[in-house]
């Protein structure tokens, strides 16, 4: 039966014409060694609070697939059947189908709501950030698939290859339990970069591996299943961001080093989630879909903003007029991207969808921040006054306060207002009264969400700002003060730090490709077709063998000469040799195949060669590109003459979009160098 969550058209990627840094793999020396990989994940059966909270996400997401199967059965039944009485039977088992399953959902949702499992231990008091769970995945068995495409496509033993194939699952069983640390993002990055070379290396464009994917959504649980390796990627993608997120929630806020970790974090979770949003299209789950990952990728950056707020509040020490000023806008800010973030998941499609925690959490930051602002400001009107030295900064600090609200205040000009005592006095208690009324508005929101009642550190900063502002309104308040409080304006939110979305840098990640010893992926890829090996027995004569060799890793026969011994072998023009006596040589350099050739004996010698097919004469000019470039596998490939700032995923042929037939297909084929037959060295040479 096929998945319920599965969609008919499958993920792919966005189709682009340029391939930043991050995106390929950086390979290690191609020394034609096989080492595994040296990361691994957590052991999956350590007790601890976070991978208790995993196992028993994964329990409900097998139930919620199990439950969704059932019902895809019944409803099929119901409709396939005439007799009413079993279709009151169907509709009555589909009742309690759909009730199970709500309250797996709710489950679920109070276990992605657990957010102080992922926060500090540190005794601070700081408001929690919101992290989010990982996609849990299926256990995926390669080997069949892959070995029965060794013996086909490449025409090898594919026991050969046992080894590799186990050392790749091994790879994907770790990746599925992360630590919490740098280690565990380089788990998952290496696995993102090995994905390159299975693609390059066991997935045609148009054939079917019947290798199949299955991941969970990371809020629902609901069950995907796809075919295209796109998918695996995507998902691993979205892990990386979700990762950082939990990274950058566990850091200890209380000083400068640990905030600035936090914003790192934060600035990399988004990076990936807007990454996965402008590459990859058809996704089949909620979580990877372009609104859920626009929510996403706001929700981080107004964490960002509110560490940022943080640093500011612990590196200002003073109380000078314009150092509050500075730290009333800077939660004006943090107020107003938690806003955006709470329009976003009201949007249709994402109200039902997002945890109510979630959303409660980010309106009782926007509230709570809000509330600073005013609470700031009133300190700075209250607080402060001018002494006989600090006169020449009377004009910086008028010119500050006049760009301190969105529109000024009624009544007499801001200028006159700094400089009456009293003035200021009422305009911070206005100020003040509406800090307590949004820090009201804060707890009434917190009280109504039961998970966030649950959290005795966000009670705790909500009653102790509240308490504050209460104290401070209550000091300035005066029993002969009968006029009515008057209302105070908008501040104008500022930062000096705007966040960044920092992209995923992949190339610090160095990893090997597992199957390198299938030959260099410029010829022996998926995509490349290649006539039957053949054997040729070339005998030595005077005048030579009668060949011309190019480039190297694998060297290909660029000219063969008429009447010559290579000719009469049947050794053709295109041909590249894969081994010679037998001895593999799909890696050997220029220079070592020639002294095989020199070397051998006076029987003559044995070239194992291959062909590519004439009608791949766009991958073959690729191929004889690469051969003459030297250790072409240890550096990057960069696609040259695309739009500047543009980027697409490094498996550009993940797309399984329709494409147009003929020319447009074989130019996607070996689109990876521009560069012309002048630019590269002439490195023939006639034997």
């Amino acid at each position: 039966m096929e998945e319920p969550a599965a969609r008919e058209s499958e993920m792919s990627l966005s189709d682009g014409n340029v391939t930043s840094d991050d995106e390929m793999p950086l390979t290690l020396p191609t020394d034609g060694s096989i080492s595994g990989s040296i990361r691994k994940g957590c052991d999956p059966f350590a007790q601890t609070q976070r991978s208790k909270l995993q196992h028993r996400r994964s329990r409900i997401n097998q139930q919620i697939n199990k439950e969704m199967r059932m019902r895809a059965g019944a409803e099929n039944l119901f409709r396939a059947t005439t007799n009413n009485k079993v279709k009151e039977t169907v509709a009555l088992e589909l009742s309690f189908v759909n009730s199970n399953l709500q309250l797996l959902k709710e489950e679920l949702e109070e276990l992605n709501s657990n957010m102080e499992v992922y926060q500090t231990d540190s005794e601070a008091i700081n408001v929690p950030m919101i992290p989010l769970g990982l996609k849990e995945t299926k256990e995926v068995d390669f080997t069949v698939p892959f070995k029965d495409f060794i013996c086909e496509h490449y025409g090898e033993d594919s026991s050969l290859y046992d080894k590799e194939i186990k050392e790749l699952m091994e790879l994907r069983q770790a990746m599925r339990t992360p630590s919490r640390n740098q280690a565990g993002l380089e788990l998952l990055m290496e696995y993102y970069n090995q994905l390159y070379y299975l693609d390059q290396r066991f997935f045609p464009l148009h054939k079917n591996l019947g290798v199949h994917f299955h991941w969970y959504d990371s809020l629902t649980g609901v069950p995907s299943c796809q075919r295209t390796l796109a998918f695996e990627k995507g998902s691993v993608l979205f892990n990386i961001g979700a990762l950082y997120t939990q990274i950058g929630a566990r850091q200890d806020r209380s000083a400068p080093a640990g905030i600035d970790r936090a914003i790192d974090a934060f600035q990399r979770a988004a990076g990936a989630f807007n990454f996965l949003k402008e590459n990859f299209s058809n996704a089949p789950s909620l979580d990877m879909s372009g609104p859920s990952l626009c929510m996403l990728v706001r929700l981080m950056v107004s964490q960002v903003q509110e560490c940022v707020f943080e640093r500011v509040t612990l590196t200002t020490e003073d109380t000078h007029f314009t150092s509050q000023l500075c730290l009333a806008q800077e939660a004006a800010r943090v107020s107003d991207v938690y806003l955006l973030v709470q329009q976003t998941m009201t949007q249709p499609l994402m109200k039902d969808y997002v945890p109510f925690s979630w959303a409660s959490m980010v309106q009782v930051k926007s509230e709570h921040f809000r509330a600073l602002s005013h609470y700031y400001a009133a300190v700075a009107l209250c607080d402060h006054t001018l002494s006989a030295e600090e006169e020449e900064c009377e004009e910086e600090a008028e010119k500050a306060f006049l760009q301190f609200y969105v529109g000024g205040p009624a009544g007499p000009p801001l200028s006159q207002v700094l400089r009456d005592p009293e003035k200021r006095r009422k305009l911070g208690k206005a100020h003040l009264r509406r800090a307590v009324i949004r820090h009201e508005e804060a707890m009434r929101v917190h009280s109504l969400c039961k998970i966030l009642r649950k959290m005795d550190i966000l009670q705790d900063v909500l009653s102790l700002t509240h308490k504050r502002s209460l104290d401070k309104y209550s000091e300035l308040d005066r029993e002969d003060d009968f006029d009515e409080t008057a209302e105070a304006p908008e501040i104008q939110s500022q930062t000096h730090q705007k966040p960044d979305i920092t992209p995923t840098n992949f190339s610090k990640v160095q990893v090997t490709d597992f199957f390198q010893r299938l030959g260099p992926l410029s010829v022996f890829c998926a995509r490349a077709r290649w006539d039957p090996l053949r054997v040729i027995c070339l005998q030595k004569r005077e005048g030579g063998l009668g060949l011309t060799l190019r480039g190297d890793s694998p060297v290909l026969v660029a000219g063969v000469v008429e009447g010559g011994c290579a000719a009469e072998a049947g050794l053709k023009e295109g041909d590249y040799i894969v081994a010679v006596d037998g001895q593999d040589c799909k890696w050997a350099k220029h220079g070592e195949v020639v002294q095989m050739l020199k070397s051998c004996s006076e029987r003559g010698v044995e070239l194992s060669v291959v062909t590519l097919h004439s009608h791949d004469t766009q991958l073959e000019r690729r191929a004889m590109l690469l051969s003459n470039i030297s250790d072409k596998e240890n550096t990057r490939e960069r696609l040259v003459g695309g739009a500047k700032g543009q980027s697409s995923a490094s498996l550009l042929n993940w797309n399984r979009k329709k494409t147009r037939e003929g020319s447009v297909a074989t130019k996607k084929l070996g689109s990876t160098f521009s560069l012309s037959f002048g630019s590269i060295r002439d490195t023939e040479a006639m034997y």
